[in-house]
């Protein structure tokens, strides 16, 4: 051994830390995890037997295509056109990556050169920093505030430095729940055309908007060649294990991100990207039915809390809902997630781990919905009887 850290500290945070203690805690006390944000069943049965087709079929047992199968990137194409009517080259401009995940780390590695700044909303997304980082880049938080988490414009404006290079920004927004309206996505895109900024945009939970709608930022005017769009299978279809995710975007910043990629996994999920090719073309009426049934259980979650004594911010998109729990006499998010698998069985996950400086968010709690009803119904039982009596 050197003596010399074994972890780089622009890696190290509590964040990755802080879900696998959640998860073990409720493994241990048989609490209800309502910290990480998986579904606790399948997706379609339709999807799932494309995928057992596929392999039955020896289709993508080996190396599939490094861009992704024609099949998965013509899928991506018509979605797109579907319902934002966006047009891209199947061949040129999608890329196909492991999960939404590795699609930000190949475009940060691709797109930041040591010493740029990127401009992320905050509360970060987890992998948010670390990708930012690897790529020697320096992250710069525009802040989102409760109770709305709405970003202000004007203060984006004065964080626009000459080394800014790149917006990462999601809306739907984890773990707020944000949704930006279009007047905030058009002021975004202006500033990004007025400085010359690239712009990548996460947008998983792109089907998962129950107030307002979602604005992919490459449609607005100026955006087409400066934005690099992802999205992912994981969130829309509950088959968060397959990893399949997407790039959209001109074919230069494609190709870059494409060159980057490929020393991260190569290729991944073969047969899953039939799969997913097909889950893609379900009809309008299952993307509406799962809204619908997610929107019902953020009420459910949201309702129950709200009852339990928690001060409880509903959000616009995603699954999770962002609680404040000084209502409890709580002023520390981090111990009181710690405490709650045997307070009261059920597991969440501290906000300030989402944050560069912890205080910001210390006594915002996050609680996921995309549980079975009946989970989610013992859920705020166990938090009514815990908290108020």
């Amino acid at each position: 051994m050197t003596g010399r850290p074994l972890l780089n500290r622009r890696l190290e945070g509590l964040g990755t830390t802080i879900f696998a203690e959640m998860s073990a805690l409720a493994v241990r006390t048989g609490a209800i995890n309502l910290g990480q944000g998986f579904p606790d069943t399948d997706g379609p049965e339709s999807v799932r037997e494309a995928a057992v087709r596929a392999l039955r079929d020896g289709r993508g047992n080996q190396y599939p295509p490094g861009p992704g199968v024609p099949e998965l990137r013509t899928a991506i194409v018509d979605h797109q056109r579907r319902f934002y009517g966006l047009d891209f080259d199947p061949d040129t401009e999608v890329l196909v990556t492991a999960g939404a995940t590795e699609a930000v780390a190949a475009a940060m590695l691709a797109l930041l050169e040591p010493g740029d700044e990127v401009i992320a909303f905050e509360p970060f997304y987890d992998s948010y920093a670390a990708c930012i980082a690897m790529a020697g880049a320096t992250r710069v938080p525009l802040t989102l505030r409760a109770p709305d988490f709405r970003p202000d414009m004007e203060r984006l404006r004065t964080l626009i430095t000459p080394r800014t290079r790149l917006l990462l920004l999601n809306s739907p927004h984890n773990p707020t729940g944000m949704v930006l309206t279009r007047e905030e996505a058009t002021a975004i895109a202006r500033l990004a055309v007025e400085h010359d900024l690239l712009v990548v945009t996460d947008e998983v939970y792109e089907h998962l908007v129950f107030e307002g709608e979602h604005i992919p930022l490459v449609s607005l005017p100026g955006m087409r060649e400066r934005t690099v769009s992802i999205s992912s299978a994981g969130k829309t279809f509950s088959f968060t294990g397959w990893k399949i995710g997407w790039v959209t975007a001109s074919a230069p910043l494609v190709a870059a991100v494409r060159t980057a990629k490929q020393f991260l996994t190569y290729v991944s999920g073969g047969p899953f990207q039939y799969a997913v090719a097909e889950a893609l073309r379900l009809p309008d009426t299952y993307f509406a039915d799962f809204r619908a049934d997610m929107r019902a259980k953020r009420d459910l979650l949201a309702g129950g809390l709200e009852r339990a004594g928690f001060t409880v911010f509903r959000p616009a998109g995603t699954y999770f809902v962002t609680t404040d729990i000084r209502p409890l006499g709580e002023n520390d998010g981090v111990a009181f997630c710690r405490a709650l698998p045997e307070r009261a069985g059920v597991v969440a996950v501290p906000n300030a781990v989402f944050y560069d400086d912890p205080e910001a968010g210390r006594t915002q709690v996050r609680f996921t919905f995309c549980k079975r009803t009946e989970v989610l119904t013992d859920a705020v039982d166990r938090l009514r009887k815990a908290f108020a009596g």
